[in-house]
């Protein structure tokens, strides 16, 4: 019993030992495998590649989005030295200006004729374009015009004296009221006969003058001159245009369509002698205002120019903060790199 006691007790004593020099070994092993370097394929970089590949295409689309918003500031700079030019070229070149303003009376308009020889037989106010016939033409008629009979030096010989013969112009344009003039001259040297003739605005203005042959002057200097000629009944329609200068003054012209129709003498003697007709009218009710105006805007440049380095602040603001972010990005990912090295080594 002694023996097989002993001999039993070196047996469990030597499974023991065969038991924890199997799990010494085992520890050893796992020591060992743990200590082993694995090729990248087995320590699992799939979810790093991930990573590097999201972090290329972010840094792509901020190279993108950096170079769009340089090509927004290039735009934006353009539009501010197109803005500039365009408003300096708009100061130098301003926009003519046309406004038509409707009356119902015309400020009685001046008509000075400059018969020579010739002399006024009739002179009267028609309305609504009617003019009766002429019951004898040629002889001396009613003259219903308030005229005024001027004489004055020329303004451009100062030598010459002029004769001048003022008829206060038509006014009711609503009721279409002219002046019909009858002229005749007796006889002439030259081969064509005709009489010079002179609108200025305000027959009024006239009366007024304390130097009339000033006036005359003046306007002569001022206004242009027509001609209608014997044996004619000339229709003259006016229309009044007022022109604002740049330093505020006003200018007044007149434009003039002009008809004429022959007359047909039925005198039943053979004359050398001439008659002249004439008519004014008012084409229309509406007086043309022309002035110059300056289109380009300041205010309208300003704001468009601080919308414009709004916009060129907040690009500029944007590309900084990319680049930052780049940087940052940039960094991060360097480091990580670093940090999976020292892992590995």
């Amino acid at each position: 019993i002694t023996v097989l006691t002993t001999q039993l007790s070196e047996d469990v004593e030597q499974v023991s030992e065969n038991q924890t020099d199997q799990r010494g070994e085992d520890m050893e092993v796992h020591d060992d495998a743990s200590s082993v370097i694995l090729p990248d394929s087995e320590l699992g970089t799939t979810a790093p590649s991930l990573r590097f590949s999201k972090t290329c295409l972010k840094n792509v689309f901020s190279v993108i989005l950096l170079f769009i918003y340089l090509l927004l500031m290039a735009v934006a700079v353009f539009l501010v030295y197109q803005t500039i030019s365009d408003f300096r070229e708009k100061l130098n070149h301003p926009v003519m200006s046309v406004s038509y303003k409707e009356v119902s009376l015309y400020d009685a308009p001046g008509i000075a004729f400059y018969p020579g020889k010739a002399r006024l037989l009739s002179c009267k106010h028609h309305y609504y374009d009617h003019i009766p016939p002429l019951i004898n033409p040629g002889q001396p008629g009613d003259i219903e015009c308030t005229t005024q009979r001027i004489n004055y030096t020329d303004p451009f010989t100062n030598q010459t004296m002029k004769y001048a013969l003022v008829v206060q112009g038509p006014r009711d344009v609503k009721k279409k009221e002219l002046v019909f003039l009858q002229f005749h001259l007796n006889g002439t040297d030259q081969d064509f006969s005709a009489i010079d003739y002179l609108l200025f605005s305000s027959f009024q203005e006239f009366i007024n003058s304390p130097e009339k042959a000033e006036f005359m002057k003046d306007c002569e200097s001022s206004y242009s001159s027509w001609k209608f000629s014997g044996g004619f009944r000339t229709w003259v329609k006016m229309s009044l245009v007022k022109t604002k200068e740049e330093d505020g003054s006003e200018t007044v012209e007149f434009k003039q369509e002009t008809s004429v129709v022959n007359y047909i003498d039925q005198r039943t003697k053979t004359r050398s002698d001439q008659l002249f007709f004439v008519v004014f009218e008012w084409k229309d009710p509406f007086i043309q205002t022309v002035q110059d105006i300056i289109t380009a805007n300041p205010w309208n440049m300003i704001a468009l120019l601080c919308g414009i380095f709004l916009a060129l602040f907040k690009a500029a603001d944007f590309a900084k903060l990319s680049v930052k972010w780049m940087i940052k990005i940039r960094k991060r990912h360097l480091k990580r790199r670093s940090q999976a090295m020292n892992h590995i080594s």
